[in-house]
């Protein structure tokens, strides 16, 4: 077995003999390195959040929070991780920890390091500054979502504390200032990230493979066609901690460029399948609006800064929250293999419950959305909390509107059926009449009997299908207060 080594804190610490399906949050606390902690195992509380060196768009470094207890510690060879022991000790405070300190942002102290380490991933933002407003009724500290020292508060979303109370650890955030010239992990992100490293290794008669290119990846599939494939491991990771389970043979593709593309032509967007959600929202930057309203309800910024299109989509889950929005956008999947590459429509991806037409040795190259994009688009999430949250339902809405009447829609449902599915029959009772109170009326209800939602811990299926009823009417509603919103 080849040395692997990842850096801790500055430190090189050597994986040899690790268990393959091991955790980087369990093989940290083995390495007493206890300040992560677990606290579900499932990604939902960040109580285990580390920083990893990831690629910066325009070169150099930035430090990416990630859930340490979701990621396996072999997708770490050759990469560099910062604890919240690296961040500073008692003798010497990072600014973050003494800004939760001053604040009183810490009880009991369980969760302490995960904030501290998601709120420096914020603190280092590179285009993080403060926000100057006009007037005292326009001054940033009342918004709820972003402070004065333009930290955006959405990067704690995936941290969950139960005893403090999140006032005290916002005034900590809101009063951090710009990192130093001399801080080391400011410096840092002026050299490049590390490069991916190939892994190969076999432990108590597993294997865990980082191929070093694609075609190595499909050859790996055409002979191992069992192999199960990672990409950021949000999936995976709850699988092996909350139901045990172990893989034979796991083969992590998300650093395999071929996979991580972003282009924007004139008839198509082109989203590889293993860029993280946050690296595809930072891409995008607005442009496809119906997948800008989709990334901030897709659970957690510590979520989305590891998650992919291609994982979401590849476990054919009914439930994901990327299949109704792309199926609105009428998207396509690009598919490849050892013998070659095939398109498929979305639509008819997948088959059945976690059943998709994707064969053995396949894996999910890109997403593809075609151009023009629909001029009138929304999705609406419904769940038990507003963010980091499994939907009950979700739905994506994509329309054209000509002259008050509906030209053409594309409605994507998900968490009413065994499979995501578009909601054909509603878009036949749109398309040719008028945007108007009584065609939504009607459509609506051709809308709540669409699917064959089921009662479960969630939801049931009553109020899934009255939550399907009114959302049509949700999006009406709002296109006629937009329409009043511009001037004549």
């Amino acid at each position: 077995m080849s040395d692997t080594v990842v850096r801790v804190n500055g430190e090189p610490r050597s994986l040899a003999e690790t268990e393959t399906h091991t955790t980087a949050l369990d093989w940290l606390r083995t390495h007493g390195l206890s300040g992560s902690k677990e606290g579900c195992a499932e990604g939902e509380c960040g109580a285990c959040a580390m920083l990893l060196a990831t690629p910066a768009p325009g070169g150099g470094t930035t430090w990416t929070a990630v859930n340490a207890c979701l990621v396996p510690v072999y997708a770490l060879d050759g990469q560099e991780i910062v604890t919240a022991e690296g961040l500073g000790g008692p003798e010497h405070l990072h600014p973050v920890q003494e800004k939760l300190a001053e604040a009183g942002g810490s009880q009991c102290g369980y969760c302490t390091p995960g904030f501290a380490c998601s709120m420096a991933g914020e603190y280092y933002r590179a285009d993080r500054a403060p926000v100057a407003a006009s007037s005292d009724d326009e001054c940033p500290v009342h918004d709820p979502e972003h402070g004065p020292n333009g930290f955006d508060l959405h990067a704690l979303s995936g941290n969950l504390c139960r005893c403090t109370g999140y006032r005290p650890i916002r005034d900590a955030a809101y009063t951090l200032g710009t990192p130093d010239d001399d801080d080391p992990l400011q410096q840092r992100l002026a050299q490049p990230a590390p490069a991916p490293v190939a892994t190969d290794v076999a432990v108590g008669g597993a294997r865990f493979v980082r191929p070093s290119s694609l075609d190595e990846a499909l050859r790996l599939l055409r002979d191992e066609p069992d192999a199960l494939l990672v990409a950021g491991s949000t999936d995976w990771g709850v699988e092996v901690n909350i139901r045990g389970r172990r893989a034979p043979l796991v083969v992590a593709i998300e650093h395999l460029p071929e996979l991580r593309t972003l282009t924007m032509g004139d008839d198509v967007i082109e989203i590889g399948a293993a860029l993280s959600l946050s690296e595809v929202e930072q891409g995008l930057d607005g442009t496809v609006p119906l997948l800008a309203e989709l990334f901030p309800q897709f659970a957690s910024r510590l979520i989305r800064n590891r998650g992919t299109f291609g994982g979401n989509l590849g476990t054919g889950s009914p439930i994901g929250d990327t299949p109704p929005a792309l199926l609105a956008l009428d998207a396509r999947l690009v598919l490849t293999g050892a013998e070659g590459e095939r398109e498929v429509e979305l639509a008819d991806y997948f088959t059945g419950y976690r059943q998709t037409v994707r064969q053995p040795g396949e894996l999910i190259r890109a997403v593809r959305i075609p151009r023009p994009l629909a001029r009138v688009t929304a999705f609406h999430k419904i769940a038990k909390r507003r963010f980091d949250d499994i939907s009950s339902v979700a739905v994506g809405f994509a329309l054209d509107i000509d002259g008050g009447v509906v030209t053409s829609a594309r409605i994507g449902l998900g968490g009413v059926a065994a499979t995501p599915l578009r909601a054909r029959a509603t878009e036949e009772a749109l398309v040719g009449r008028p945007w108007d109170v009584a065609t939504v009326r009607a459509a609506s209800e051709v809308l709540g009997a669409e699917g064959t939602p089921m009662s479960d811990h969630r939801a049931s299926s009553e109020y899934r299908a009255l939550m399907l009823n009114t959302a049509l009417l949700k999006l009406y509603s709002r296109t006629v207060i937009e329409s009043k919103e511009v001037p004549a």
